[in-house]
């Protein structure tokens, strides 16, 4: 992904719980997406269903989330606490939270992304990354926060993660992520069985459906373009 991204931190407290409230509704929403998948696909090799909707959309608005504004330059930044509203430069991220910052409004550390480390879910997450573990009470605060990691061939990401340019979805893991949903993500390869959604990298098209690929959900065979 070659995205640049940049977010503005939330104006309070109750951005905050609005975050909290939609994760105790993400685990069904996956499951939902699982019964629907599977009910539609059984047996081998039959005719391919509609595509459905990217697996990453289950949980997206549990997610850190970004904005497409234009990005700020980094080249004056400084780690340290900020206050709500304050832009995050690209290639940073937000990593915890003080409620007794900002006068009582509540201020965030804001700091360069960095392979293996955990970001609120208030945070913009940089281009290249991937997240793979999630935990409803870290940040300092008790708030969503999510394990940020540079992409490696064979690992599972949490549901809602970025797919980084040439990687794909393989296989599924209803409760992994401590319960959100995860998916097991590779290098694209011709011979490949994806996901139903997962975006087509460039180079590779696809051919036969198989129900019985993506641990049940149903794949398409990846080949080259």
């Amino acid at each position: 992904m070659k995205t640049k991204y940049r977010h503005l931190l939330g104006l309070g407290r109750s951005s905050v719980v609005a975050v909290r409230s939609r994760l105790a509704a993400a685990a069904s929403v996956v499951a939902l997406l699982v019964v629907a998948l599977t009910g539609a696909a059984t047996g081998a090799a039959t005719a391919a269903p509609q595509v459905p909707t990217a697996p990453q959309a289950s949980t997206a608005s549990q997610l850190p989330q970004v904005s497409q504004a234009a990005p700020v330059s980094a080249a004056d930044a400084v780690p340290g606490w900020v206050c709500p509203g304050t832009a995050i430069p690209d290639g940073w991220v937000i990593s915890l939270r003080d409620a007794n910052g900002c006068n009582g409004a509540g201020s965030w550390f804001m700091q360069p992304a960095q392979d293996g480390m955990w970001i609120c879910a208030t945070s913009p997450i940089p281009a290249g990354y991937v997240l793979t573990m999630h935990t409803p009470n870290g940040c300092n605060a008790n708030i969503d926060t999510w394990f940020m990691q540079l992409p490696v061939d064979g690992q599972y990401v949490c549901a809602g993660s970025p797919i980084p340019t040439g990687y794909v979805l393989t296989g599924h893991m209803d409760q992994g992520c401590n319960g959100i949903g995860s998916w097991f993500e590779v290098v694209a390869r011709a011979g490949e069985y994806i996901c139903p959604g997962v975006p087509v990298p460039p180079g590779f098209r696809t051919d036969a459906y198989n129900a019985a690929m993506c641990s049940g959900l149903g794949g398409w065979y990846l080949l080259p373009a």
